[in-house]
């Protein structure tokens, strides 16, 4: 269970309803609430956690590979790409 959530009013009804909405969402409880809607088997529910975690998996690889991109900088004009001469070490 999550703890509980808390948003100062000060007046303002309509920024303090937008800043519960945005904690919720950031908490899951919309995901959850929609996902408990139904029963759910529990063969379903493992298919379900197993697609999650190789989507986070994905995910995880995709930022890292981003950000070993970043701050390279390469002396080839191509961009580090190689000549197009075939594979490295073939005399034809």
């Amino acid at each position: 269970m999550t703890s509980p959530l808390e948003v100062d009013v000060n007046g303002d009804i309509e920024k303090a309803f937008k800043n519960l909405k945005k904690k919720m969402a950031f908490e899951g409880i919309f995901k959850e609430l929609k996902r408990r809607r139904y029963y759910e088997k529990p063969s379903e529910e493992k298919k379900r956690k197993k697609e999650e975690a190789e989507r986070r998996r994905r995910k995880k690889i995709r930022r890292m590979s981003a950000t070993q991109g970043r701050g390279r900088k390469t002396s080839s004009p191509r961009g580090g790409r190689d000549s197009g001469r075939g594979p490295a070490g073939s005399d034809k």
